[in-house]
């Protein structure tokens, strides 16, 4: 990809972030933890708890009864709008929100407690009541494919852009992890809580709670207003395994591939310009094999070097529907910042992988030499239980120097906003 485009197309431009996860409230303390090989799982989340029911109009008892996944979403929100530039009370225009989130693990457990439920808790509230919160009059729409459904909405936010459907778009997902709820057992969860990704010693991941949110503009448009990007995405597209594959529950060879195969044309970038790939990654044995051999099926005999392969939920955790949005925040710092993150816990390979020209990084690492005039390309993925796949082939901004780090995250009036009939891990 060269850096001297002056035609914009259909790319789609990264232009605020903000996230919280296990040990990091803000998206700079990520990005800092990452670079550092530090693993958060198991970390605490005190931001958990609390709230600014003020801020965004909650009665104090409207705000202990909200699903913190909606709480969340809607500081994140606010903190990404803000974060690029935007005044979330006057945008450019239309402004769409397309969010994810997990099952209502806290109503769930007020309930068991004697509580009556609350209304309008589902995941499928959770977009009307940002856009209702924030006075926003774009597209509102819930996604819900699993463990991908946070990648899904970004890919959704990106093509309601390209059909000017919105002038902005927030796009991401949130999950909240609490230590009584009772999971379903489907051969997710690791034993110690540790995700191995592609590791011999991989039983899968350890869940945990946080959540992201990116703003999104049609790139033209932002360069036009003068705003700085993180990053760009080039091509996106979204696939089901079918019935070509092992099970619902089995992820499926085929319907990855041609994810990763669509994304790819339509950003009109060659496999042998790929630099880095942030995988689903999930830590199961049979999952990452079933991965890379996707991968290998569109890379290989079209790559001359090695392509580096990471999964940000070594160092996390699985963040279920926000899985995807927290590895496109990663990958977008990737791509900005041109540093590579060890992938962790990796010391013996998984032999059922056969990985090509695949590379696990196990230590930080600057991204290689870019040949002049050439940007640095990477693609994220996600894979939802019940075969919905993402995929997303991410860009350096066409002018280097636009690329830039989270600023801080806009401090909230912090109060405790918590049923303590619920157990939580702050």
């Amino acid at each position: 990809m060269t850096g001297d485009e002056t035609s914009y197309g259909d790319e789609i431009a990264i232009v605020g972030m903000a996230g919280r996860f296990p040990g990091a409230g803000d998206v700079g303390a990520f990005w800092t933890q990452l670079l550092d090989t530090v693993d958060s799982t198991g970390q605490p989340t005190p931001w958990l708890t609390e709230f600014d029911p003020d801020f965004f109009g909650f009665t104090p008892a409207e705000a202990v009864a909200t699903d913190p996944q909606h709480r969340m979403f809607l500081e994140l929100a606010w903190q990404a709008l803000t974060d690029s530039g935007h005044d979330p009370a006057a945008p450019p225009g239309p402004v769409g929100v397309f969010a994810s989130a997990s099952a209502n693990q806290y109503q769930s457990l007020r309930v068991a407690a004697g509580r009556d439920p609350a209304p309008f808790q589902s995941a499928d509230h959770l977009p009307g009541q940002v856009s209702y919160r924030l006075g926003l009059t774009g597209p509102a729409v819930a996604v819900q494919t699993a463990c991908s459904g946070s990648l899904v909405a970004v890919c959704l936010a990106a093509q309601s852009l390209l059909d000017f459907r919105c002038d902005v778009a927030i796009a991401g997902g949130t999950n909240v992890d609490l230590p009584d709820y009772r999971h379903p057992s489907d051969g997710l969860r690791s034993p110690d809580g540790v995700c191995r990704a592609f590791d011999a010693a991989g039983q899968g991941s350890g869940f945990a709670s946080g959540g992201g949110a990116v703003v999104l503009r049609r790139l033209a448009d932002a360069i036009a207003a003068g705003e700085s990007v993180y990053a760009v995405l080039r091509g996106f597209a979204v696939s089901n395994d079918g019935a070509n594959r092992g099970g619902f529950a089995v992820p499926g060879v085929d319907g990855q591939a041609a994810a990763v195969a669509e994304a790819l044309a339509v950003s009109e970038l060659a496999p042998d310009q790929v630099g880095y790939i942030e995988a689903h990654g999930s830590g199961t044995r049979l999952g990452d094999a079933i991965e890379v051999a996707a991968l290998r099926r569109i890379f290989d005999d079209r790559v001359a070097g090695p392509v580096a392969l990471g999964s940000v939920k070594t160092n996390l955790g699985y963040l279920d529907a926000a899985c995807g949005i927290t590895g496109l925040i990663k990958t977008a710092l990737v791509v900005g910042q041109g540093m590579i993150p060890a992938n962790l816990h990796f010391r013996e390979a998984n032999p059922e992988i056969d990985f090509g020209p695949f590379v696990v990084p196990t230590k930080t690492t600057p991204w290689p030499e870019q040949p002049p005039g050439t940007l640095r390309v990477a693609g994220v993925s996600a894979f939802g239980v019940g075969g919905t796949n993402a995929h997303v082939v991410v860009a350096q901004p066409p002018t280097p120097g636009w690329s830039r780090l989270p600023t801080a995250a806009q401090p909230f009036s912090r109060q405790r906003c918590w049923d303590d009939a619920v157990a939580v891990v702050a």
